[in-house]
């Protein structure tokens, strides 16, 4: 087993490319925690971050690098593989689609807790699952969210354009200066942005950009099919309200208002079932639920949309449904930040400030004389005090 697992990982390793790396996450690899899982959708690349990581920081005989969904390493036993390793000198062993093993979770914990000086890399593509294991191993598992791929790094994997991570304050304070300078030393910059919408979330559109929709549906697809019914023990006939959900939104073509009562009526489900649907589609990445900022803010959420515009693009093609711009600034928009809230002035606040999305006729009428308040415009730079291009909060991270 084992020289079959050493001889794959060698042909897999050496392929892999080292010339685009995402550092904030290498950072995580490389920490002096024994054991650190990189958890987040499916398609986001972290497949290729474990293998980056074993490939410059040790050499072929010091780690084991094998995927939990492999035919032949499904039914064996990961404490006897690792054990044969260790006997062998290993110091790492990292562990792909950790989540489609049968009672990982208690397998790593007996593996931790036998070979104190062995480093231990895991990945999962279920964040619902893994999430959840993670009470089972507490005080041991770090785990790090692999976020889809900023604008920034998307200019660097799609065109070669290397520019550097902007803080919120270098946004709201230089815009007009930044914007001006990066948009003309990058002429097709606005161009690459509305590229980045429909299909740069996700490295895979290297692969394919024709089958890059189809591909996301499809993982989407074993979201809602696979991880959802694994872990919340929902009978499969049930599924279907978790597509109506999205089915809504995408429909709606504008944010999607919720109306609980209304909803769980027409679903023929509870209030708190409906409210328990939509978190974990929240969870899971593929819907963003947004709560009205309020002093005493709400529990429950007054605004839904798709996870990124890429999936908004997805889905709208798969239902046939003509996709609004508007919807996509505001999705895109939302998708920035960790903390965002829909606010009565203006479309959203994070911390104190206000923002209105639009385009590049939009006015400030809206949010006139109101105090830390900026427009955001979908515009390749702008020359005007609090007026920010959207594309610009693509740089964050």
């Amino acid at each position: 087993m084992l020289k079959y697992i050493q001889n794959k990982q060698a042909r897999i390793v050496n392929s892999i490319s080292v010339s685009f790396i995402r550092e904030q996450y290498i950072k995580k690899l490389v920490s002096k925690n024994r054991l650190v899982a990189l958890i987040g959708q499916r398609g986001v690349g972290k497949t290729t971050l474990l293998l980056q990581y074993l490939k410059q920081n040790y050499t072929i005989t010091e780690y084991l690098y094998f995927s939990a969904d492999d035919t032949y390493i499904i039914n064996s036993s990961l404490y006897d593989i690792v054990e044969e390793f260790v006997k062998l000198g290993g110091k790492v062993v990292a562990i792909d689609e950790i989540h489609k093993y049968h009672n990982w979770a208690n397998e790593i914990k007996t593996i931790y807790d036998s070979f104190p000086d062995l480093i231990i890399r895991l990945s999962g593509s279920s964040m619902l699952n893994i999430l959840n294991e993670k009470f089972d191993l507490s005080r041991r598992l770090v785990i790090s969210y692999v976020k889809p791929l900023s604008f920034r790094e998307f200019l660097n994997l799609y065109a070669d354009i290397k520019l550097p991570i902007l803080s919120i304050q270098d946004i709201l304070t230089n815009h007009n200066d930044i914007s001006t300078k990066l948009a003309l030393e990058n002429p097709k910059l606005y161009k690459y942005f509305l590229i980045y919408l429909k299909i740069g979330y996700y490295p895979f559109f290297l692969e394919d950009e024709e089958e890059y929709k189809n591909k996301l549906f499809n993982a989407s697809k074993k979201i809602i099919n696979e991880d959802i019914p694994s872990l919340n023990k929902i009978d499969y006939i049930h599924l279907s309200t978790f597509k109506k959900i999205i089915a809504k939104i995408v429909f709606a073509k504008v944010p999607y208002k919720l109306n609980i009562s209304a909803l769980s009526q027409e679903f023929g489900i509870s209030h708190p079932t409906l409210q328990v649907y939509i978190e974990i589609l929240h969870n899971s990445k593929l819907i963003q639920a947004i709560k009205k900022y309020s002093k005493s803010i709400s529990k429950k959420p007054q605004k839904l949309l798709l996870g990124n515009t890429n999936l908004l693009y997805t889905f709208a093609d798969e239902f046939g449904v003509e996709v609004d711009i508007g919807n996509v600034r505001e999705i895109f928009f939302a998708s920035c930040f960790e903390d965002i809230y829909y606010s009565d002035i203006g479309d959203f606040r994070v911390d104190d400030y206000i923002f209105e999305i639009g385009g590049k006729n939009k006015t400030f009428k809206q949010i006139k004389d109101v105090a830390n308040s900026y427009l955001v415009i979908d515009v390749d730079y702008s020359i005007e005090k609090n007026k920010i291009p959207l594309w610009m909060f693509g740089f964050l991270y």
